[in-house]
């Protein structure tokens, strides 16, 4: 097995890895209590299987056609830059509409800060 079938079964285990965070994060929008944290499995754990499978095609195609794909470079970024904002706009706007936390989520202390008592609606 010389040098570029051992890269190759790297990009492979990759996309593998890729697909195992996946499931682990639509796990994690099954079984988190809110929309909070169901936020936090959609972007972290997607983001890094997306990133993950992307990165991995990139590597096998760069070593087995001797391509570097300048679609899966931009795509790579698009998803490190666009996932996290969609989550944080997402997350916002669903506490500005007083979306309520689950059970056990700690103390708000956002809530004071953007929400008054003597401040009229």
């Amino acid at each position: 097995m010389n040098v570029s079938q051992m890269i190759e079964w790297g990009a492979v285990g990759l996309i593998l890895l890729s697909s195992i965070i996946s499931v682990i994060s639509a796990l994690g929008m099954i079984r988190l209590p809110d929309v909070y944290t169901r936020s936090h499995a959609a972007t972290k754990s997607s983001t890094l299987s997306v990133l993950t499978c992307l990165l991995g095609a990139f590597i096998y195609f760069w070593v087995h056609d001797g391509y570097i794909s300048i679609r899966l470079i931009l795509g790579i970024l698009f998803v490190f830059f666009t996932a996290p904002v969609a989550g944080h706009l997402i997350c916002r706007a669903a506490y500005r509409s007083k979306v309520p936390l689950g059970k056990g989520s700690g103390e708000d202390e956002l809530h004071d800060v953007l929400f008054p008592k003597n401040k009229q609606l």
